[in-house]
């Protein structure tokens, strides 16, 4: 029942994540500080990116790379921040279903590890009690060898009943 729910909050906060993604995005570009902090990043993520694809194709990497216009920038900045953003939600939620899976698994390997004692000792239990009962009989057959059948149930003296009272033979 837990398993449907959580999957399907897990569900909704990502479908939640989206809206608030893009508001980070329209709010990154108005702050003056921030701003410029943004571009820096996403200047940095330029030449980054563009030396990695220059190298992949097999040009040139120390070429000049041209900087991105400040609304570029500040575009490709908050593209990023919504992306991380959308990112660190949905891996913080998946940490979360790790995490509980992990502990839901230790509870039931622990059920286990109970029933499996539980299990040794009622066979532990069961293999005293069959000793014993070796035992026991080992003695019944010992008395039966040295006494004769009649010996085991005391029977040196009958008794036989007649009109109501006992009678010895």
């Amino acid at each position: 029942m837990i398993l449907p729910v959580v999957k399907l909050g897990t569900l909704a906060l990502k479908t939640i994540c989206k809206p608030i993604a893009n508001r980070l995005k329209k709010e990154a570009g108005r702050h003056p500080k921030f701003r410029q902090f943004i571009i820096n990043i996403a200047q940095t993520n330029h030449r980054f990116s563009t030396k990695m694809q220059r190298g992949i194709y097999g040009h040139a990497t120390d070429a000049a790379i041209h900087p991105l216009n400040e609304e570029k920038a500040v575009q490709a900045a908050a593209d990023l921040l919504g992306e991380l953003f959308v990112f660190t939600v949905a891996g913080a939620a998946v940490i979360f279903e790790v995490q509980r899976s992990s502990r839901s698994e230790a509870r039931k390997e622990e059920l286990r590890k109970q029933e499996l004692q539980a299990m040794k000792q009622r066979d532990d239990d069961l293999a005293k009690e069959i000793e014993l009962l070796r035992h026991k009989i080992e003695e019944v057959e010992q008395l039966a060898k040295g006494r004769g059948l009649a010996g085991i149930f005391n029977f040196k003296h009958a008794h036989v009943i007649e009109d109501g009272k006992p009678k010895c033979t």
